[in-house]
């Protein structure tokens, strides 16, 4: 399927602005509590996006990014909570914090390649958890009692309670990350960071810097993970170490699979997982939650490989057939006319 069938297809031009028009209205339209999970879903989905860069575009394994996470909310949580600072600053500066974090673990890292760079990371996330309990830090993290933020009111121009305002700049920030995240894919960096994946070696060849692509591949990617982290500590009111176990960055990298590695729009499917399956699962039996959730997710990836990329797939060729019938049609209808 061409670029040009996609977007001459009613679905393929109107697609993206309907499904914005949708989330617009849905803080209006829902109850606070389902606004509240919609947040939360973008939030899941601005994690796996960040995860993708690293694992689906440049094809280094993380077990570990629930560590950037919990760096961006705690980042968050003590500036807003320790110096009055307020969330549109507190945020821009969590992204930066983590952003460098990620380059500065990502350098050393260089040395690692697949599992022991997954261990390596590994090692990050259960060790951030336990560091952040130290009675040293208690002065800025709260220690296991964590830290309780102000939920920040909608400016007073706007008609919207708390919850309508943290759901609008999340999907604000979402859509933003999304064409950061697109266009840098799309760009000669992407094709860069691309082009490591497959072969490092040939990338060199070709006068690519790998080291420096793949340690942009982890900032970038724990500063978008860290974005997500930050955005939850003030929509959930509270960040403690428990909060950001080894099971944090799991649920990320499920939520990558089930979206589909290195399809970009899959984060939001991959994020409805993470998110509703574990509550559909404890419905089924509370007492084999667990096991009821891993057989779903058994059985996804047995029917669907390639996670919800199949279905972007099969998605995109029905944008097509829809594009080539239309086509059809008119100059059908163009011919007649002319007889």
């Amino acid at each position: 399927m061409t670029a040009s069938s996609n977007s001459r297809s009613p679905a393929g031009r109107y697609g993206p602005v309907i499904a914005i028009l949708i989330a617009v209205l849905v803080p209006v339209l829902a109850k606070d509590f389902l606004v509240f999970q919609a947040t939360q879903w973008m939030v899941y989905a601005i994690a796996i996006m960040g995860l993708n860069i690293l694992v689906g575009i440049n094809g280094q394994l993380s077990l570990g990014h629930g560590a950037f996470y919990a760096l961006g909310a705690y980042t968050v949580a003590i500036l807003m909570d320790g110096y009055g600072m307020s969330y549109g600053w507190a945020l821009p500066i969590a992204a930066l914090i983590t952003f460098a974090a990620g380059f500065a673990f990502g350098l050393p890292a260089l040395r690692l390649e697949g599992i022991y760079l997954a261990l390596a990371t590994f090692t990050l996330a259960i060790a951030l958890p336990q560091i952040l309990k130290l009675s040293v830090l208690d002065p800025w993290t709260g220690g296991v009692q964590g830290i309780s933020i102000a939920k920040p009111e909608a400016p007073a121009f706007l008609p919207l309670n708390a919850d309508q305002w943290l759901y609008v700049l999340t999907l604000a920030i979402t859509c933003l990350v999304y064409w950061l995240a697109r266009n840098l894919i799309g760009s000669r960096t992407g094709r860069a960071l691309m082009a490591v994946k497959d072969n490092a070696l040939a990338a060199r060849t070709m006068g690519i810097n790998v080291a420096l692509y793949k340690t942009l591949a982890f900032s970038v990617s724990a500063c978008f993970t860290g974005i997500a982290g930050a955005l939850s500590a003030i929509v959930v009111q509270y960040v403690s170490p428990d909060s950001f176990s080894f099971y944090l960055s799991v649920a990320i990298l499920v939520g990558l699979v089930v979206g589909g590695v290195g399809w970009l729009p899959g984060a939001f499917l991959g994020a409805a997982f993470i998110l509703f399956v574990p509550n559909i699962a404890e419905g089924v039996s509370k007492g084999l939650s667990g096991a009821v959730y891993g057989v779903l997710l058994i059985a996804l990836i047995v029917l669907r490989p390639g996670g919800s990329a199949g279905f972007g797939a099969a998605w995109r060729g029905l944008l097509s057939r829809t594009g080539r019938t239309t086509r059809q049609i008119s100059l059908s209808q163009e011919k007649e006319t002319g007889s």
